[in-house]
């Protein structure tokens, strides 16, 4: 998973302590691929990759939200380390996960980290813009050359969330969710002066308020704490 640049975090001992005792119960070193999750954070911070990946909590979230979906094909938005993809493509061994990232160099880590995972199978990894590459994925999809996707995870620049957002819809099944992360933004998305000067609090409140308006979407934001930040995500159902 790929978030737009990195800002300043907001952090308290109380959120870490929390995650920090059910994180390991709820998910012990005996469940499957525990080993090449934690690889695909570590390889990324030694090459280099800024630490901005969904926290560990979010990762199982995504997994577990792909088991309640019955997902079996993916889309994500933003591919960084492949963190978060290898968190959704663990989740089944029916999924298919088709992922995005626009820089080759970060698209190489996220390789290595989905070799060392053993999911080339489960992984499809495209380099290039979004904004490129999403429009030949729904004529992908309109045509019968790829499935419907069941679920979408949108984590890449802010400015263009509700593109990115109509573009996955574009792609998805009837009842299909897709979710955009990092729209709270320690509550700056209410800040009407910041959304003048900053791209990414103006993208994602206009991916709302645009959202909203759509008669054939149900969707809410959820504020969210962590060992990571203060933010929160939104998740939309194609009705």
């Amino acid at each position: 998973m790929a978030s737009a640049e990195p800002y300043e975090v907001e952090q308290d001992p109380r959120w870490t302590a929390c995650d920090e005792f059910q994180f390991p119960h709820l998910n012990p070193p005996s469940r499957p691929y525990y080993k090449s999750i934690q690889h695909a954070l570590d390889n990324s911070l030694a090459k280099g990759l800024a630490d901005i990946s969904v926290a560990p909590s979010q990762g199982k979230f995504l997994s577990v939200q792909c088991q309640i979906l019955g997902a079996k094909n993916v889309l994500e938005v933003g591919t960084l380390g492949a963190y978060s993809t290898i968190w959704m493509a663990s989740s089944s061994p029916d999924v298919r996960v088709v992922t995005l990232e626009i820089d080759p160099r970060i698209a190489e880590i996220a390789r290595e980290n989905i070799r060392y995972a053993g999911l080339n199978d489960r992984i499809e990894l495209l380099v290039g813009a979004a904004a490129d590459l999403l429009p030949q994925l729904v004529d992908d999809v309109k045509h019968g050359r790829r499935p419907q996707f069941d679920f979408s995870f949108i984590d890449a620049d802010k400015d263009n969330a509700l593109h990115y957002f109509n573009w996955c819809k574009a792609a998805s099944r009837k009842r299909g969710v897709v979710y955009i992360d990092n729209v709270i933004r320690k509550g700056l998305l209410a800040d009407e002066e910041v959304a003048k000067t900053d791209g990414r609090i103006k993208g994602v409140r206009t991916a709302i308020e645009g959202i909203g308006k759509d008669d054939s979407l149900d969707a809410v934001v959820l504020q969210t704490v962590d060992v990571k930040n203060y933010d929160g995500f939104l998740m939309a159902i194609i009705k």
